[in-house]
Formats: C-alpha cells, sequence, structure tokens
C-alpha cells in the first residue's frame, strides 16, 4: 500500500485525501487542526462521512508518520515552496513530490530546487469547501500526469494508476508543461471573472459575462502563439482555445472556482501565479494584455481592501 502524505488541506486536498483513503494511507497535513470526521458530497449529491488522518505541521515533527511515498503539495502557488520548507525535516531528500498547483509559478521553482522527483498535476475535477469538515465535489473532470523534464515517467504512470484506481482519472503524459499552460489559459479566462462577479463557473456562459470571457480568450490566445504552446485538442487558433474554456465551464457549471473561494474568504488569490506569467509574457513579445492586465488590477483592488 501506498503512503500519500497530503499539504493543505483545502478543496483539491480534501478530495484527494478522501479519493486514495479506501486505498491508500493518507495523511492531511496543515497548519491547523481538522475535525476527525469529514464530509463528502459527490457530484451524484451523495454525501459520505469518513474519518480523514491529519496531522497539523507541529504534530508532525513530534508523531513522525510512516514516510510518505509521495507528497501531494495542494496549497497555494503563492504558499507552495514555504509549505514545502515546513516539512522538509521530516522526508529524505528523495521524496517524489506532486505539484497540484494552478498557473506556472511554483513548478519550475520547485522542480530546480528539490533534489528528488518533481511531478506536476494540472486536473479539472472541481472541488469547494463546505468549511472546515466538508468537501463538494463538484464536477468529474481528468487529471494529467508528468514532470517538466520528462525524466520521471515511470513514477508518473504509477501515480496515474492510483489516482484512477482511487475514481480521480488519471493519465500520463510527456508534455505535462504545454498542458499547464492550457490550465493556465483556462483559469485565466474562468476565475478572475467568477471571483470579481461572485458568481459559478456556468453563469459566465450567460449575456452578461460570455463577451469578457471572449475577450480574455483573444489575448490568451495570441500570447501562447507566442510562446510555442500549441493550441487545445489539435484545433486551430482562438477557436480552439475558446472550445476549451467552454467546454470546462460546461464541464464545471456548479462549481465554485478556487479564485471566488478566496475572494469570499479575503484571503489573497493567486492572481500572480494564473495571471501573472500571461501578463510577463504578452510583455516579452510586444502584445497587447489590456484585458488582463485589468482583471489583475482589478484583484488587486479587491485584494487590499481584505
Amino acid at each position: 500500500m501506498t503512503t500519500h502524505w497530503i499539504l493543505g488541506p483545502g478543496a483539491i486536498g480534501r478530495l484527494l485525501a478522501h479519493s486514495l483513503s479506501p486505498i491508500a494511507a493518507t495523511t492531511l497535513l496543515g497548519r491547523r487542526a481538522l475535525p476527525a470526521r469529514q464530509m463528502l458530497t459527490t457530484p451524484e449529491g451523495e454525501q459520505h462521512m469518513l474519518p480523514l488522518h491529519s496531522l497539523t505541521i507541529a504534530q508532525l515533527a513530534v508523531s513522525r508518520p510512516e514516510l510518505p511515498t509521495f507528497v501531494h503539495i495542494t496549497t497555494k502557488a503563492m504558499a507552495a515552496e514555504s509549505a514545502l520548507a515546513g516539512i522538509t525535516g521530516c522526508i529524505p531528500p528523495s521524496t517524489p513530490l506532486v505539484l497540484w498547483q494552478n498557473g506556472f509559478l511554483a513548478q519550475p521553482r520547485i522542480t530546480q530546487a528539490w533534489p528528488g522527483p518533481v511531478l506536476c498535476a494540472t486536473t479539472t475535477e472541481g472541488a469547494y469547501l463546505t468549511g472546515d469538515d466538508g468537501v463538494v465535489h463538484a464536477g468529474r473532470g481528468h487529471t494529467f500526469v508528468g514532470d517538466l523534464h520528462n525524466q520521471h515517467g515511470a513514477l508518473a504512470e504509477e501515480l496515474a494508476q492510483t489516482l484512477t484506481q482511487a475514481g480521480l482519472a488519471a493519465t500520463k503524459v510527456d508534455d505535462i508543461r504545454q498542458r499547464l499552460w492550457q490550465k493556465l489559459a483556462v483559469n485565466a479566462a474562468i476565475n478572475p471573472l467568477v471571483a470579481l462577479n461572485g458568481v459559478r463557473n456556468g453563469e459566465l456562459r450567460g449575456e452578461a459575462y460570455a463577451g469578457r470571457v471572449v475577450e480574455v480568450v483573444k489575448e490568451v490566445a495570441a500570447i501562447m502563439l507566442a510562446e510555442g504552446i500549441a493550441p487545445p485538442n489539435d484545433g486551430n487558433g482562438e477557436d480552439a482555445w475558446l472550445a476549451l474554456v467552454w467546454q470546462v465551464v460546461e464541464n464545471t457549471a456548479s462549481n465554485k472556482a478556487s479564485m471566488l473561494q478566496d475572494v469570499e474568504s479575503k484571503r489573497p488569490t493567486e492572481r500572480g501565479a494564473i495571471l501573472g506569467p500571461l501578463i510577463e509574457g504578452a510583455r516579452r513579445h510586444g502584445l497587447e494584455c489590456e484585458v488582463l492586465q485589468a482583471l489583475d488590477n482589478e484583484l488587486a483592488e479587491v485584494e487590499a481592501n481584505f
């Protein structure tokens, strides 16, 4: 049986713990204690109360559970490096890490700094928290696993098979860098708009927001072309990017996006990890990014008022 430490008991972290716990030893790690019994609401509306093993970082240092086969880092992008630093004294430097962050900020930094294998996961599974003891699996998706330098294919395959067995469909891929950029494009089109307007993903299809989605995708598609990131699903240009965004909106219609959850909880958002690399890329290539920059400015203003 594999052993999984999940660092960051947010929505994806708890969904992972619920999914993996029937087939693997799992430990949720966070800064504060959580109730021992946790509720999972499935996409079909079924509710399951399960005991999940969790420890605070302080408890980890003294309890020393079985060393992990994988450490999943499911914190926000801007917290990933500091969260990892908090547990490095408890794990061997050869321990495989799995990075679940949005954007493209933490992945290259940790891949370069960590001596052991670093896998990256990008997922369209939808989940949100309902308090300290509940998570809603709002929409089923697919997870792709790989590493930035294509050096750990067997490990990625092992993890993909484990996730699939746990009910989270997953595939090992050789092009995870491209897929991370694709996820970045989708997040940029969805997260800021739902966060700023207080709506769920599916509402973006309405007349009030659809036009702004198109405006964002237009800028994103041009940046992706300049960065050498191929359009998704073997499509062509802007239309392929827009089709991907609408597909994710449809698949996660009832989901409360992570950035919206952050705004509602008055927490800093991942705008730096999602919009930051796109704005930087646009400037590097001399491209327009007025829409993306305006979204970033609006989010910065919202955060300033927390």
